[in-house]
């Protein structure tokens, strides 16, 4: 992939935030500083960028796709609650151990779906039968 400076300000944004955004916010954030960006330079080079393994990708349950620069093996937890995603680092045991019996491992895509502390803090809160 040749260099473009609407493609590293892509990756720029994404570099610099532990968040998990989809393309509408990073097409906001890039905007700030290339004010005439398209929506469809940013979808393009986003497609680009995870097809090429620069940045993950992450599908949720209700259809939106997040971006991810961090590209090391970890998995990924979604609040059902407030919707925050968040990074789970050490759960590719699965596949050190499938490269260990000689696969060739390219990607692996986990996603964990439940309650953040916070939130399910809160669920117990208003439910007294949970304690």
């Amino acid at each position: 992939m040749r260099y473009s400076s609407r493609r590293e300000a892509i990756l720029e944004v994404l570099r610099n935030t532990k968040e998990h955004p989809d393309a509408d916010t990073v097409y906001e954030k890039v905007r700030e500083k290339i004010p005439n960006i398209s929506l469809g330079t940013v979808y393009r080079n986003l497609r680009e960028l995870g097809e090429s393994g620069e940045l993950n990708t992450l599908e949720t349950e209700d259809g939106s796709t997040h971006f991810d620069a961090d590209t090391s093996r970890h998995a990924h937890f979604v609040c059902k609650g407030c919707g925050k995603i968040g990074d789970l680092f050490g759960y590719g045991d699965v596949a050190d151990a499938l490269e260990h019996a000689g696969y060739k491992v390219e990607c692996v895509k986990t996603v964990v779906y439940g309650l953040c502390p916070e939130c399910a803090r809160k669920q117990k809160d208003c439910d007294p039968s949970l304690s």
